[in-house]
């Protein structure tokens, strides 16, 4: 198989990589928000049990979350998900939000109590403090995490292949059996780095357009 088809089915199959990819964080990100909402709530019984749920999807691996919501629906009620790209966006998203809640919570303990008072002296009320003064300087502070975190996300994508998602990686494979040639496995690092040095780039040129503002 020539190497310019063998680029056409791995491209062919990048479009679920990236959909993977960008779906998860428009889900992710303002979910890790509510989650984040939730383990600062001053109502204790709903701060704890996020923080347990938080527990939970810290502490087992992406892949097992995967098979947990393919296949657990099936097992529990009989009404299994038909949709393996749906079930893996269902797990990324809620493993990926968590992680971002912990990074959002991170940067406003971080944030000094002077910064409330100072907004409250100029005459602001509590919601314009937050949005005036705490939250360009949270953002600032949590972008070196949240980029690797984003771009931990483009190589989590290739779990995917776990539960049969057509991705790059089981694209790959399924060419190496066919095939019988090894070579389009190792191809696929080219994609990943390409996608890995764009987001790079990206979060570079965002970083220094916020050095208006130093800590």
């Amino acid at each position: 198989m020539s190497f310019w088809n063998v680029t056409l089915k791995l491209l062919e199959a990048a479009k679920f990589t990236v959909g993977i990819f960008f779906l998860t964080l428009i889900i992710a990100i303002p979910l890790g928000i509510v989650i984040c909402a939730c383990a600062m709530s001053k109502f204790k019984p709903l701060k704890y049990v996020t923080q347990v749920f938080i527990w939970i999807i810290r502490g087992t691996p992406l892949m097992l979350q995967l098979v947990v919501v393919f296949y657990g629906p099936g097992l529990l009620f009989g009404t299994p998900i038909q949709d393996n790209f749906l079930a893996t966006i269902i797990a990324f998203s809620i493993n990926y939000a968590v992680y971002f809640a912990e990074i959002y919570r991170g940067g406003i303990i971080s944030m000094p109590l002077g910064q409330y008072e100072a907004g409250k002296v100029l005459g602001m009320n509590r919601a314009q403090t937050n949005t005036l003064v705490i939250f360009p300087q949270v953002v600032k502070k949590i972008t070196p995490a949240m980029s690797n975190e984003v771009i931990t996300l483009v190589k989590d994508t290739s779990l995917a292949n776990f539960i049969g998602v057509m991705e790059i990686i089981v694209t790959a494979k399924s060419l190496v059996s066919t095939k019988a040639i090894i070579w389009p496995l190792f191809y696929t690092g080219v994609f990943y780095l390409a996608m890995v040095g764009i987001l790079t780039l990206f979060f570079k040129w965002l970083e220094k357009k916020m050095n208006y503002y130093r800590a």
